[in-house]
């Protein structure tokens, strides 16, 4: 076989996949050699890239390390890769640069250059293994295929509708039927809004993208619970904006501590999730949204809710959201459907003062030219047969099974070793863990086992000794595999 040939169908996007075959003609280390010249040339490691190291090389291709450093010699040879013991071994050269007068750009330095933060390794790392095969994500927050409305989906797109389908683009806001639908929808969590005060956004992530380009400048600080979905994210942060971390308790944020944050930070605004937080899933309760609302409105401190978990109570409906008891249009309001209905749909809302909506719909329309018009026509429809509701009702039974059943597997496995509190609602348990250990090693030995874990350094790195557990995403005998194997890890490493 022509080996050229071999070496480039072997060759994926950004993930090294190459089985050596001892039983070939080949050299192992030429087999080697090629696949990374073959990475090289087609430029997916570009000049400036670190390749892995020799050990991990080694372990990667399943050979003897000796064979990797022969590979990685021939190739220093060529004057494709530079070795230093420091900086590890780089690309330096492609082949057609080889017979080419000017160099290469070095994209390495592009992308070290660009203002938007990257993701905290651990995030890259976690985002990457969510799609490798036979992995359990103990983690993940969103809904597992099996509690997809699929079938229900495709009736959707199926049936006829009195609502137009458009292929075209959307006005800036979003779609005015869509608009109308969750106008009306809201009024059931007591939010008042109108279409004009909505903007449809792709997710609530790119409402926040959104607020944070177009209504706070840059040096400003943001008011955030500790610990929160918002460290695990850098759209502020790509800003030049602060978080300051608010401590939370068993009714949610610590409302005490606000006006002399505010005064101390000088903060432009606070974020929240007051009803199934992300990551403890903390239930805020009423008590404390009142005395929150009474807080800001003194302080004349506008909040962010963000409520992409209000429908997913398992036993009694939460408290009204902070917006439903708004009467001076302090709180930017967040709702999506990607917890609920399909994280595919890429639908969200905003519900804020019309010159906000404005802003905001003025800073979407120049980065995406507004949300799949497909997407939005399909929401509404979804409101506007009652389906939605229908779905929420046989939802929220089913993770409520979930939840019960990763209780049952806490209780089993971790007594003695870890302490959680029930979630009324939501995706996940916050577990802190009692005992000593390294959760840098717990995380990298249960991704070998084939656990995915969301270690709770993502949402504050003094949170170093929690892991969320999401209930949402593994399927039951997914679970009681993953939180039996869990528990024997942290077990041996604990020494217990």
């Amino acid at each position: 076989m022509d080996p050229t040939k071999w070496y480039s169908e072997t060759v994926r996007s950004g993930v090294i996949e190459l089985e050596t075959d001892i039983s070939s003609e080949i050299p192992l280390y030429v087999q080697i050699k090629e696949f990374i010249k073959t990475k090289i040339t087609l430029g997916e490691w570009s000049v400036g890239t670190k390749i892995p190291s020799q050990r991990a090389l080694a372990v990667i291709f399943n050979v003897n390390r000796s064979t990797v450093v022969t590979a990685l010699h021939d190739l220093i040879a060529e004057g494709l890769l530079e070795g230093n013991t420091k900086r590890g071994t780089r690309v330096v050269n492609n082949s057609w640069n080889l017979l080419a007068a000017a160099p290469p750009p070095d994209w390495s330095s592009y992308v070290q250059a660009g203002t938007y933060y990257p993701n905290q390794p651990v995030v890259q790392h976690i985002n990457r293994a969510e799609f490798q095969q036979g992995i359990v994500r103990l983690g993940t927050g969103e809904l597992s295929e099996d509690l997809l409305p699929s079938e229900q989906m495709k009736s959707i797109f199926a049936g006829s509708s009195m609502n137009p389908f458009s292929l075209g683009y959307e006005e800036p806001k979003g779609n005015l039927y869509l608009r109308k639908q969750l106008a009306h929808y809201l009024q059931g969590r007591g939010v008042s809004a109108s279409p004009s005060n909505i903007l449809i956004v792709s997710g609530s992530l790119q409402a926040l993208q959104l607020i944070s380009m177009g209504l706070l400048p840059r040096g400003s600080s943001v008011l955030v619970e500790k610990p929160s979905y918002l460290y695990s994210v850098h759209v502020f942060q790509s800003n030049n904006i602060k978080l300051v971390g608010l401590p939370m308790d068993e009714q949610g944020v610590q409302t005490n501590l606000i006006s002399r944050y505010k005064e101390g930070y000088h903060a432009s605004l606070l974020y929240t999730i007051p009803t199934f937080h992300n990551p403890t899933g903390t239930l805020m309760s009423e008590a404390r949204r009142q005395e929150l609302m009474r807080i800001c409105t003194n302080e004349g401190l506008p909040i962010i809710e963000d409520d992409v978990y209000n429908e997913l109570w398992f036993d009694t409906p939460p408290p009204l959201p902070l917006k439903a008891r708004d009467p001076h249009a302090l709180v930017l309001y967040l709702g999506s459907f990607s917890k609920t209905l399909s994280p595919g749909l890429r639908i969200g809302w905003v519900v804020a003062p019309e010159p906000v909506i404005d802003r905001l719909a003025d800073i979407k329309m120049q980065s995406d030219y507004g949300s799949s018009s497909i997407s939005q026509w399909a929401a509404s429809e979804w409101l506007h047969r009652g389906l939605y509701q229908e779905h929420l009702v046989s939802l929220r039974d089913r993770l409520k099974r979930r939840r019960d059943l990763t209780v049952q597997l806490l209780t089993t496995y971790f007594t003695g070793m870890a302490a959680w509190h029930v979630p009324a609602g939501g995706f996940y348990i916050w577990v802190k863990l009692t005992v000593e250990i390294n959760m840098q090693v717990l995380f990298e030995r249960a991704l070998k086992a084939g656990i995915l874990l969301n270690p709770g350094t993502i949402y504050h790195r003094q949170t170093g000794n929690y892991l969320r557990i999401s209930y949402a995403y593994a399927k039951p005998d997914e679970l009681e595999w993953g939180m039996g194997q869990l528990a024997a890890l942290m077990r041996q490493l604990a020494g217990t």
